[in-house]
C-alpha cells in the first residue's frame, strides 16, 4: 500500500505583512512545501 504524501502549507495570514517578503523566505527555508494564500 502506498503511504500519503503531506505537504507543509502555512498561511499568508499569519505572516506580518509589514515584512511579508522576509517572512515568506523564512518559512520556505523553514522546510514549508507551500505558501497557502
Amino acid at each position: 500500500m502506498t503511504r500519503p504524501t503531506f505537504r507543509i502549507a502555512p498561511s499568508i495570514l499569519s505572516a506580518d505583512f509589514a515584512r511579508l517578503g522576509e517572512e515568506v523566505r523564512n518559512v520556505l527555508a523553514a522546510g514549508a512545501d507551500w505558501i497557502h494564500f
